[in-house]
């Protein structure tokens, strides 16, 4: 009982400090932002962790049983075109609006498990589905039934983030861990280096958030660059320790420690608090993913 209980407080003090490196790496995100596109900061972002994992491959092969090539790129595609709508929000709202529309995953998630994986959905987790989907209104707030473009890029950044979670679960009866994370960080490199390639030949204003132009980072943006990579793989570490520490389901509620730690950080930047209907979008929310790693 002692080592259980020493190992569940490893596990949320590991959880813990993931949310706010999380955090930090949306603080540089939205600095960096500032100087490029959503495109590049996408490009950063996962060029300095197909270097590490390249390198883990590199020291210790991978062996799977494979199979799922397909299944394999549409998580590593998924999981690219919900960081693009996500890192453009970052740039565009409070950082903690941002945090939360991306936090909303575990509730599509779960839908997506009882669509495609025949998974049990209790009335408990219907119940967090529908105070989920009432958060997400209260923090858009849309005008006579209309979202904004952001809105609804934060709602995709939680839908794609669902899907390609809902995908690792078949995924990793075939595929070693590190293949898992590279089609992530594989697709979320060269996608963004693609679409710079073809974004001159582009005009299409209301795609701003895949397209855009290659500027060579200077002076302090560089820190800003480096600072992302280097936060948002720390927070990929001690995300995966938290996870071997303690239970699925209590890592995850902790996990939700990140939407007031980026909320702190959005102030320090310059982002207004958020008001009286937005904070209790958000609470309703952080309730309904509660709801859901509880089961």
């Amino acid at each position: 009982m002692k080592h259980y209980i020493s190992g569940l407080d490893r596990g949320v003090l590991y959880m813990l400090m993931a949310s706010f490196f999380f955090a930090v790496m949306g603080a540089f995100a939205k600095l960096a932002s500032d100087s490029m596109s959503s495109l590049e900061v996408v490009f950063f972002r996962n060029v300095f962790g197909v270097a590490l994992v390249g390198y883990a491959v590199l020291k210790k092969p991978m062996e799977h049983e494979g199979g799922k090539p397909f299944l394999l790129f549409f998580r590593g595609f998924m999981g690219f075109v919900a960081l693009l709508a996500f890192f453009y929000n970052i740039a565009h709202i409070p950082l903690g609006d941002a945090m939360t529309f991306s936090k909303t995953s575990p509730i599509f998630t779960a839908i997506f498990a009882w669509l495609f994986l025949q998974e049990k959905l209790p009335k408990t987790a219907w119940l967090a589905v529908f105070i989920g989907f009432a958060g997400i209104v209260f923090i858009a707030k849309p005008s006579g039934f209309m979202f904004s473009k952001t809105d609804w890029l934060g709602i995709f950044s939680g839908v794609g983030a669902a899907l390609a979670y809902t995908s690792v679960r078949e995924l990793k009866k075939y595929y070693d861990t590190r293949a898992i994370v590279l089609s992530f960080m594989g697709v979320g490199t060269a996608g963004p280096l693609l679409l710079l390639a073809v974004s001159p030949y582009v005009n299409a204003p209301e795609l701003d958030f895949m397209l855009g132009t290659f500027v060579m980072p200077q002076g302090i943006i560089w820190l800003y660059v480096l600072g992302m990579g280097l936060f948002a793989t720390l927070a990929q570490l001690y995300m995966t320790k938290a996870y071997g520490e303690s239970k699925a389901g209590i890592v995850g509620a902790v996990s939700y420690a990140n939407i007031p730690f980026s909320i702190g950080v959005g102030l320090l930047l310059g982002d207004a608090l958020p008001d009286f209907i937005t904070l209790l979008g958000i609470i309703l929310i952080i309730f309904s993913g509660f709801l859901v790693v509880k089961k």
